[in-house]
């Protein structure tokens, strides 16, 4: 069981001046699963490959269990990491690729074949064992590299972008499967994503890394009801945000004035609510029910997203279809913000 902490991480490239990951810190308890997320070039694969023994950290510390590991060898950091790309040796079959970290630390071939069928069952694959990877789909391929990290009992398991080669429909087995073996064997483990609902759904926290740098670390929820600023909002989705001024439990904006929760952020500020929180046609009695006009109206199966303009700010909502189907573009409607969906942002 591994506790994982990791302090003033820096990683400056040579013939660059910008670092590509800047003073990053996180404590990963025992047996938690955490997200590193953010586009591509962010720094949050160079973190992986630290964490690994893969790059050397221009500065900074990590360590496990209390104990630093930048002097450890990559073999000696009980480390396992699984590549986008799986990385199976085309030659051995599946129950040998499986069991090939077996094998390098001298166990028995029939406590090995044991082994392997025993994490064959776990990933779901149990009559693929003579199978070579070529006769595998990329699913069935993921699931074989997965099982050959898991089988060894690493100290930290490292997945870097694991679903981004599967299509919807496996991406959500995978994940499931992921969430599921992780929990049950309790390894404490990172991995990589761009896909914040991939990051929401299997991780216990997740670190945002923005240009090289951490935006917040926290829980999923979190992220979604109290993101630390603009950027944060917007990479989880936030579409709306309207410029204005906190007094204690009021806010007030170019069309007039709202409520808002106890203890919000004060000043100049920008408030911010997600689409799915404004409610359409819902009632006019109630506090921050104000007057819209629909001006865009776009079906997108499961939810509909409507654009509606309250006085010169532009809010987009969603809805249930059968909620809004009566309501056309140019209507006039309802929109009500409750004040415990109002989160305010120091610019």
């Amino acid at each position: 069981m591994t506790h994982v902490s990791i302090k003033n991480l820096t990683k400056t490239y040579s013939g660059t001046n910008d670092p590509a990951l800047n003073n990053l810190s996180l404590e990963i308890q025992t047996g938690e699963l955490i997200a590193l997320l953010g586009p591509s070039g962010c720094g949050k694969t160079t973190t992986m490959k630290m964490i690994a023994g893969l790059l050397k950290p221009s500065t900074g510390d990590i360590k496990f269990n209390g104990r630093s590991i930048l002097n450890d060898k990559p073999e000696h950091r009980g480390v396992v990491m699984v590549f986008q790309n799986y990385l199976l040796f085309p030659y051995m079959n599946v129950e040998e690729n499986i069991g090939f970290g077996l094998k390098m630390r001298k166990v028995g071939p029939i406590e090995i074949k044991r082994r392997v069928a025993e994490m064959l069952k776990l990933v779901r694959l149990p009559n693929l064992a003579d199978r070579k990877p070529s006769e595998l789909s990329g699913g069935q391929q993921q699931r074989v590299a997965l099982a050959r990290a898991l089988i060894v009992q690493p100290d930290v398991l490292l997945l870097d972008e694991p679903l981004s080669n599967l299509d919807a429909h496996l991406r959500i087995e995978m994940r499931d499967l992921i969430r599921s073996l992780q929990k049950e064997m309790g390894i404490t483990t990172i991995f990589v994503t761009h896909d914040q609902e991939e990051a929401v759904v299997l991780a216990d926290r997740v670190a945002l890394i923005l240009n090289g740098e951490m935006r917040q670390y926290d829980t999923p929820e979190a992220f979604y009801k109290r993101p630390v600023d603009e950027a944060t909002a917007r990479f989880f989705g936030g579409r709306n945000f309207i410029r204005g001024n906190a007094l204690e439990q009021k806010f007030v904006g170019t069309f007039g004035i709202l409520v808002i929760p106890d203890g919000a952020n004060q000043g100049d500020v920008h408030l911010t609510i997600r689409p799915e929180n404004i409610h359409l046609n819902k009632s006019d009695n109630t506090p921050n029910c104000l007057q819209a006009i629909v001006v865009d109206k776009v079906y997108l199966g499961t939810q509909t997203r409507l654009k509606i303009r309250i006085g010169d700010e532009h809010l987009e909502a969603l809805a249930n279809p059968t909620e809004v189907e009566n309501i056309e573009i140019g209507n006039k409607v309802t929109a009500t913000l409750p004040a415990d969906a109002l989160w305010m942002l120091t610019p």
